[in-house]
Parts: structure tokens; C-alpha cells; sequence
């Protein structure tokens, strides 16, 4: 059974991912997923979030030792959570075998107006100036993450929000710690496939059409979702995966 590695992203945790688990899993029964929290974020909310992605690494290894979930480990991570992974992918390349990166954004490939779209500075800075409730913050987010007009999903994410907040302060620190990443020149020896959306809002396409360049590593684009793929397109997601798998099993 192959172990698959969920990692969200900025503020997000386990429960943001819906019901794309169990898509995966169901196009995939081969797969374990094991999904983490990041510090900061779900039920570990009340720890301080990593000012540096290494030390993200550090606490989802742990964890999973803990655990006794043993590598080598295949991650699938979007945004935030695909620097983890490139990072963890990096320092440790016999536990990583291959990662699945979703709309994520890295510095030296792009430029930060590409890494965070100017249409949303002005949106994000009155949400933080004006104290915006928990509604307003969570149907804004909503808003620029998923094309999708799911009128469910804002009462649902209202809900892990009311329960797990994320502090500003955590919230503050992630970004911190996006910021400060830098990927590697060269790609690391996992197997690499990059997912990203054209009409992602949030961050440039052209992010992801960097990386891939790059690296030279296999890049898939969607038409029309947003920024949260596995929530505007699940079944998509995990068919590029498994026929990526396919396509590149030895």
C-alpha cells in the first residue's frame, strides 16, 4: 500500500480538504492518505506556526514517526503545504518518492505579484486593517480560492473556523515563512508533477508554468477551477494523478 502525505495550505487544515479524501482514495484504493495539520493551524491552532518551511518538515516527520508511519512517503500539497513538501523532498530525498504540487509559488521562479495577485492586496489588507469578522474573512477567502459558487462550503468553513481559529499572529508567520522559501535550483530526486489552475485568482499560473520549466517535470493545467483545486474539481485531481502514476511506473 502506497502512503500518500496531505498538506494544506496558509491557514488551512485536515478538514479543509472536504471530501477530495475520499475521491482520491476511491480512484486510488491503493493509497493510505494520512493528512497533517501544519503547527498553527486544525487542532494544533494553539501552537505557534514555523517562521521557516524546514521546521515544518521537522514537525510532519516527527509526527509521523510518532505515528509510526514509516517512508518512503508520496506527497500531495498545495500552496503553503507544496513548499513543505519541496523542502522535505530536498533535505530528505530517501523518504520522499514522488510529490503531486498544487497552484504554489516559489521563490526564485517568480516574482511576488505573480506569488500574490495585485487584484487581492487591497481585499486581504482591509480584511486585517477592519477586523473583519469570522463570516467576512471566510466568505472572502472563499471567494478568491474556488470559482465555484457551492453555497455549502461557507457554512462549513465558518464552522472549522469558529472552532480551530487561526491566530493572526499564526497567520502572519506562515506568510513569514511562504516568503522566506526558497526552492532549490535543481529539482529534488522525487518524482515531480505540478497541478495548476488558469483561472487561479489567488496566484499566478505562470507560477507553477515556472516551476515546471525549471525543473523540467510534468505540469497539467485546469481550464477553469480555482485556486483550492481539490475543492473545485476533486475527481480531476486525483485522475491527473493516477494517470501520471501510470504513465511513469517503471
Amino acid at each position: 500500500m502506497n502512503t500518500w502525505i496531505f498538506l494544506r495550505g496558509l491557514t488551512r487544515e485536515i478538514r479543509h480538504w472536504g471530501p477530495f479524501i475520499g475521491q482520491f482514495e476511491q480512484a486510488m484504493p491503493e493509497a493510505r492518505v494520512v493528512a497533517l495539520d501544519l503547527p498553527g493551524n486544525g487542532r494544533l491552532n494553539q501552537q505557534n506556526s514555523p517562521l521557516r518551511v524546514q521546521e515544518m518538515v521537522t514537525h510532519c516527520r516527527t509526527h509521523l514517526a510518532l505515528r509510526n508511519i514509516k517512508p518512503p512517503y508520496n506527497v500531495l500539497a498545495m500552496s503553503l503545504g507544496a513548499m513543505v513538501a519541496v523542502a522535505w523532498a530536498d533535505a530528505y530525498p530517501q523518504e520522499v518518492a514522488a510529490n503531486v504540487l498544487i497552484n504554489t509559488s516559489m521563490r526564485p521562479f517568480s516574482p511576488f505579484y505573480q506569488r500574490l495577485q495585485p487584484a487581492n492586496y487591497g481585499t486581504l489588507l482591509k480584511l486585517v486593517l477592519l477586523d473583519a469578522t469570522p463570516e467576512a474573512w471566510e466568505r472572502t477567502i472563499l471567494r478568491i480560492t474556488s470559482n465555484q459558487a457551492i453555497d455549502e462550503v461557507l457554512p462549513r468553513w465558518l464552522a472549522l473556523r469558529l472552532e480551530c481559529p487561526v491566530s493572526r499572529v499564526n497567520a502572519l508567520r506562515q506568510l513569514v515563512a511562504a516568503a522566506r522559501f526558497c526552492a532549490p535550483s535543481v529539482k529534488p530526486l522525487a518524482a515531480t508533477l505540478v497541478l495548476a489552475c488558469e483561472q487561479d485568482q489567488l496566484v499566478s499560473v505562470n507560477c507553477s508554468k515556472a516551476l515546471a520549466q525549471h525543473w523540467q517535470c510534468g505540469l497539467r493545467l485546469h481550464p477553469s477551477a480555482g485556486h483550492d483545486l481539490p475543492l473545485d474539481d476533486g475527481p480531476w485531481v486525483a485522475a491527473q494523478v493516477l494517470a501520471w502514476l501510470t504513465e511513469n511506473r517503471p
